[in-house]
């Protein structure tokens, strides 16, 4: 039987409401919880935050894009001829689960009243719509399996709103060219992403319109997107991507560039990455209030029982039986500690999650409510982490033990 062990639960569980610990103990049970709870909180809504950031960013762009050499990353974009061979050839890639054709065209929406520059996004049949069908508030997804070409776009409510437009509307585009070119769109579907830089810049259409813009025949395009199973393997795909259309040139004789979405927008990926280093700030702090309080705890807790700690030593106890003693109750007050901090935490991420009730400024955050995420793994850790740390912290007051003598105690009593 583990003597220290039983000592410990009876410690724990038997604790009088006298005890002088008992407000410490129940201070630094709550600081676990609190600490805890605050992590949990800061890890789920970062990583959700990220995640929708991310995944927006990725359904208008794709995860990797091949373009034309000599594009000079603008959106009059030159066109490639791509071989088919080499398309299956990126499509049998490990990790790659779709491939699909593009093209860009800067232009200007005039209304009556409003005029704003978009940047017009053709798509082909291969597109994947899963993204835009989830954020489509109005009409219909673009036909673009149809044979007859037909002038239909799908915009932003943003931009719907800022140009006065609603669904079924007709408007004219005007793109810049060696002369002025006008055409006349209707739109049949309104979408909202909440990403505000993106709603107000793209609006989608029929590849070939971009191909007639440009004079291009129909096997020109301006590039492919390319998306992978997981964001976090990007770099390692795009390489893979990259080394499959390295050295070899376009039907037409251009080259190929290929770029990652982290490498098409730096900026955003700098500053989502910042919230990495905020998030290990907070779970220092926590940490480190959470560890205080607990060492405070088990000082009062030693200082208490000086005299249980006398007689144990007395009796025959080596100081490391009796460490071993405080350390098992310690153990038990900060798994309590953590049970509350995981059901607090993850309640009200539950409850965000499900109901977004915690709203927020879309123009300012690109998102309506504070986004959660429940990575499992990152959850486990952080649980494993914090008991690791939070044991390792009441070692070093526990060494007050041996400098406790059973005859000073004795002769005192």
């Amino acid at each position: 039987m583990n003597v220290e062990y039983f000592i410990a639960k009876r410690i724990h569980f038997q604790q009088g409401k006298k005890n002088v610990s008992r407000p410490a103990v129940r201070i630094a049970t709550i600081g676990i919880a609190l600490g805890l709870a605050v992590m949990l909180i800061s890890v789920c809504v970062v990583i959700g935050f990220k995640s929708q950031i991310e995944n927006k960013i990725i359904g208008f762009g794709g995860h990797i894009q091949i373009t034309n050499f000599d594009n000079n990353n603008t959106y009059e974009m030159n066109p490639i001829k791509m071989d088919p061979a080499l398309i299956q050839k990126i499509r049998q890639i490990p990790g790659v689960v779709h491939v699909q054709r593009f093209a860009t065209k800067p232009g200007i929406i005039k209304t009556d009243k409003e005029f704003q520059g978009i940047i017009l996004k053709g798509i082909d049949k291969d597109f994947d719509w899963n993204f835009f069908r989830s954020n489509l508030l109005e009409g219909n997804i673009l036909n673009v399996r149809s044979d007859t070409l037909k002038n239909e776009i799908l915009l932003s409510r943003n931009l719907s709103n800022l140009l006065g437009l609603k669904l079924g509307d007709e408007l004219f585009m005007y793109f810049i060219q060696d002369q002025v070119r006008a055409r006349k769109f209707k739109i049949v579907g309104i979408f909202s992403t909440n990403f505000v830089d993106y709603d107000q810049m793209f609006v989608l259409t029929d590849i070939r319109q971009v191909q007639r813009l440009n004079n291009w025949d129909s096997a020109s395009f301006g590039g492919l997107e390319v998306l992978i199973d997981d964001f976090n393997k990007i770099d390692e795909r795009g390489e893979a991507v990259y080394a499959a259309t390295a050295n070899i040139f376009s039907r037409d004789g251009n080259a190929y560039y290929t770029q990652t979405i982290k490498q098409l927008n730096p900026q955003i990926f700098s500053w989502l990455d910042l919230l990495d280093m905020n998030v290990w700030v907070i779970l220092i702090l926590m940490l480190s209030v959470a560890g205080f309080n607990m060492i405070s705890g088990l000082l009062i807790l030693i200082l208490e029982r000086t005299n249980m700690i006398g007689i144990l030593k007395s009796l025959g106890a080596t100081n490391w039986s009796v460490r071993k003693i405080f350390l098992y109750h310690s153990f038990f007050l900060i798994a309590k500690g953590m049970f509350w901090g995981n059901l607090i935490g993850l309640s009200i991420c539950a409850i965000q999650y499900f109901t977004g009730i915690i709203p927020l400024d879309p123009e300012a955050y690109y998102v309506a409510s504070v986004p959660v995420a429940f990575p499992w793994g990152y959850i486990v850790l952080l649980n494993v982490g914090t008991l690791i740390a939070s044991v390792l912290m009441m070692i070093a007051p526990s060494y007050l033990i041996t400098k406790i003598s059973p005859a000073k105690i004795i002769r005192y009593e």
